[in-house]
């Protein structure tokens, strides 16, 4: 039974969408609807968490907008998301940044990765 949904799933799966990490910076590029007309919008931040597998995967991401933070969450498939662009990627010790909610300003910065 589990190779049928497996089998299922990878027909909506999107292989064209560049992986994110924890800890990256990324500009999230997703369609919006409105009325009749079609537009794209960027959600730029910082990916804070990842979970789930195969096509039930997503990821947060955190941004602060006027000193108020904000969260979404994505799904990584998803047909709605245009397009992901990775900024920049850092060193991260966690597999979730929650940490970073209690944090701002220079507290919240985290150390770039270096190749």
């Amino acid at each position: 039974m589990n190779e049928t949904i497996d089998l299922i799933e990878k027909e909506h799966m999107r292989l064209d969408l560049i992986e994110v990490g924890v800890g990256d910076s990324v500009k999230i590029f997703t369609k919006i609807y409105e009325g009749d007309k079609e537009r794209v919008q960027v959600f730029e931040g910082v990916v804070i968490g990842k979970r789930g597998g195969n096509t039930r995967a997503t990821f947060t991401v955190r941004k602060v907008s006027y000193g108020v933070g904000i969260e979404k969450t994505f799904p990584k498939h998803s047909p709605l998301i245009e397009r992901i662009e990775v900024m920049s990627r850092a060193k991260v010790r966690r597999g979730k940044l929650y940490y970073l909610r209690g944090l701002k300003g220079k507290a919240a910065k985290l150390k770039e990765k270096r190749d």
